[in-house]
């Protein structure tokens, strides 16, 4: 950051008037910038488009935008399927969620290249407008940050698991709006690069997710061969060569603040091999060390909705398993790799052979002797150990690049704080 941008920042943080800067109801701002509501310079919720009955046009769920407000798809729908009843919209309309927890997670979407320019979805999306030509990003961009979204949580009306963002609240929302009309697209121009970085990596590290997993379905069937291996696979049953730990029935009277971490089902990720989540704590109390997770453990998902995910401990620190989470012990490592192990229980055969046998009741749920009991054909220590190598080594670069994903974000969001405020300004 350059010193005069830091220098700015800091006179504002002290509560000292930077030159050119002035006071405004929503904190200091350049001053040849304006104070906007939202429905200064955007219809919210305008009328529905008019076409012919037989006309397609695209519908978009709630499901069918992101919680980091991008379209993901739509569907082709007949315009008399639509019309009544939904929400209507057209290219470079900004939709917001209004409902919780929706609003909340961040769905919304700026709209574009829809079927004969017009869309029609869920009736929790507000939508807004530009009044302006070349204002779609910039008011698109004011609907995505935190200001926005924590102003709009605490706003919300209605009963709770109901509640709303009004339209009287979307319409009166405040916004730093600069006078130049340059301005403003080149500040929505710089936050569409990032986007755009965004999504490139997004894509790579998707593109190597499924080479990934390609890859794992042939090598782990023995479809392909690595170079130097030969032989006959043989068939064994899992608990032949590991056994799966269950975890403690902990009761809710132990948990503390304080103590040894508990690692519980909503712990287990899908496709995470790492743990973002707080642990529950409980009392320091003896237990046996069965029940002990290490760096490195292999665990299992043995009930509800996460149901036979996989994921690998990375965090320092001792913890212990709950009840409905297991890990892999006594690996008899003549027979069976422990990284090819991991491999082996996150791969296709496994979870068909899981959904096969996972009892469904009120939850979801499946045992360790029924995993124990599944089977396999596996090469020899040595091929196990080779194929383990170069799919760890699909899942590092995939893990460098969901860290430099993370990174891109946050600098992303960075900016937009910066730039949408005008405490950085653009060159016009």
């Amino acid at each position: 950051m350059k010193p005069e941008i830091k220098e700015r920042i800091d006179k504002i943080k002290r509560g000292e008037m930077p030159d050119g800067y002035k006071t405004s109801k929503i904190g200091v701002i350049p001053e040849d910038w304006d104070v906007k509501h939202l429905e200064d310079i955007s219809n919210i919720n305008p009328r529905k488009e008019v076409l012919d009955e037989n006309d397609t046009v695209s519908f978009i769920s709630m499901s069918d935008v992101s919680d980091d407000a991008r379209l993901i798809s739509y569907q082709p729908r007949l315009y008399k399927e639509v019309f009544k009843g939904f929400t209507s919209f057209r290219d470079g309309d900004v939709l917001v969620a209004k409902i919780t927890p929706c609003f909340e997670n961040g769905k919304g979407a700026l709209v574009d290249n829809l079927i004969n320019k017009t869309g029609f979805g869920s009736t929790e999306f507000h939508v807004l407008r530009s009044k302006k030509n070349g204002d779609e990003l910039f008011i698109y961009y004011h609907t995505v940050t935190d200001r926005f979204r924590k102003i709009g949580e605490k706003n919300m009306t209605g009963t709770a698991g109901q509640k709303r963002i009004s339209t009287d609240f979307v319409k009166g929302f405040l916004i730093p709006y600069p006078r130049n009309d340059i301005e403003r697209k080149k500040i929505a121009s710089i936050l569409s690069t990032w986007d755009k970085a965004i999504e490139l990596k997004e894509k790579l590290i998707e593109q190597k997710k499924q080479q990934k997993k390609g890859l794992m379905q042939k090598l782990l069937t023995g479809e392909v061969r690595l170079p130097g291996f030969e032989g006959e696979w043989e068939q064994v049953r899992l608990g032949e060569l590991a056994k799966l730990q269950g975890g403690y029935a902990f009761k809710s009277s132990m948990f503390k603040e304080k103590g040894i971490p508990i690692v519980r089902i909503s712990n287990i990720l899908p496709e995470i091999t790492d743990y973002n989540q707080e642990f529950v704590y409980y009392d320091e109390i003896k237990i046996s060390d069965n029940f002990m997770v290490q760096y490195g453990d292999i665990l299992i998902a043995m009930s509800g909705a996460t149901t036979g995910k996989v994921g690998i401990y990375k965090k320092n620190e001792i913890a212990y398993l709950n009840q409905r989470v297991g890990k892999f012990v006594n690996l008899d490592k003549s027979k069976l790799d422990y990284g090819y192990l991991y491999y082996l229980v996150t791969s296709t055969k496994f979870k068909t052979q899981l959904t096969e046998e996972l009892a469904t009741g009120a939850q979801p749920n499946i045992s360790s002797k029924q995993i124990e009991n599944f089977k396999f054909k596996i090469p020899s220590i040595n091929e196990q150990i080779s194929i383990s190598k170069i799919l760890a080594q699909f899942d590092k670069f995939i893990s460098l690049q969901e860290k430099e994903l993370i990174y891109l974000k946050q600098q992303k969001k960075g900016l937009m704080q910066l730039l949408l405020t005008g405490k950085v300004r653009v060159k016009v």
